[in-house]
């Protein structure tokens, strides 16, 4: 089976790539190469360098490659840009998509796995979400995975693409293998930042807020492995061939960990201590987010493997060590 993976060059779609070559996918790559990496495309994959927007490489990449199934992880996701730079958001993330869908309507390809995000939820009023929590994005870019996400019901209605949306939570860690890892720039992320602080490319880290309805002060997340995220594309993947019914799925541990928490894990992984400064809240800071991942678990027959902070935290280290540059 031929599985066309947008965005492969990405932090999740790298892993993804890797996670789909060694079950014996044969794997073709789109990315842009603007936020992805060429070095985090895996050797055996067949990598095209081009932008969804443009047709002619999308066209190029159909009529090249027989193309059974699409995973599209093909995406502007820094949320602080988003609200600054919203029209940048739903060119990329909303136009790209569409045109990768009349790509798609037009080679004849009728599956789709859809990169989503807790984001689409907002600020829930429940602790626990699940798929029929109400979506109310706070920032365009949660408004930009929403908006794909009813666009894929409508293609499914009018012209028979089937799709499975994943919208997971924090993802974290790195391969096992420790040949790729997570490397953004700017990074914005708890884990990566924490690490960055103990290797001393920080010179301290931040809380921002320590006085949250929460066991010790510090906001509760939900954090997934990126190879689990992976694992649950691949299962998406099954369920469309399979039964050809389209899906929204929440991904996550459905246990949450306190950014003190992370940090002191941090800190016993790595066996650094290092500054950390306390900072007022920031805005639209929920206290609390985990997931309920009830309907993939018994949907789309998945369970998280990587489910404890230390594994997640020791594997992003494993990386960060060898790698503190990134893929530079």
């Amino acid at each position: 089976m031929n599985i066309l993976v947008a965005g492969g060059a990405g932090y999740i779609g790298s892993h993804a790539v890797y996670e789909l070559i060694e079950r014996g996918f044969d794997v073709v790559v789109l990315d842009n190469l603007v936020k992805g990496h060429k070095a985090a495309v895996h050797k055996d994959a067949k990598l095209y360098v081009g932008d969804l927007r443009d047709d002619s490489i999308t066209d190029k990449v159909f009529k090249e490659n027989k193309i059974d199934t699409l995973i599209d992880f093909a995406a502007f996701s820094l949320v602080g840009e988003s609200v600054s730079k919203p029209l940048k958001y739903y060119e990329n993330n909303v136009y790209g998509t569409l045109r990768l869908l009349s790509a798609m309507n037009k080679f004849g390809v009728n599956k789709i796995v859809f990169s989503s995000t807790a984001a689409a939820y907002g600020e829930p009023d429940t602790d626990i979400i699940n798929e029929n929590c109400t979506t109310s994005p706070t920032n365009p870019y949660g408004e930009t995975k929403l908006a794909v996400e009813k666009m894929l019901k409508w293609c499914d209605s009018a012209y028979g693409i089937k799709y499975v949306a994943l919208r997971y939570f924090n993802a974290a860690g790195a391969h096992i293998s420790g040949k790729i890892g997570e490397d953004h720039y700017p990074e914005s992320h708890l884990i990566p930042i924490t690490l960055q602080t103990a290797l001393n490319i920080r010179e301290k880290m931040f809380i921002f807020g320590n006085d949250y309805d929460t066991p010790d002060g510090t906001c509760v997340r939900d954090y997934i492995h990126v190879t689990d995220l992976a694992d649950a594309h691949i299962k998406a993947l099954s369920k469309l061939s399979e039964t050809m019914t389209s899906g929204i799925y929440n991904l996550g541990n459905g246990k949450g960990f306190s950014v003190k928490e992370v940090i002191d894990t941090a800190k016993k992984i790595t066996g650094r201590d290092f500054p950390v400064e306390i900072e007022k809240r920031r805005a639209g800071d929920p206290s609390r987010l985990v997931a309920s991942s009830e309907k993939a678990q018994k949907e789309l027959k998945w369970s998280p493997k990587f489910d404890s902070l230390d594994k997640i935290i020791e594997t992003a280290w494993n990386w960060h060590l060898n790698n503190p540059k990134g893929y530079l």
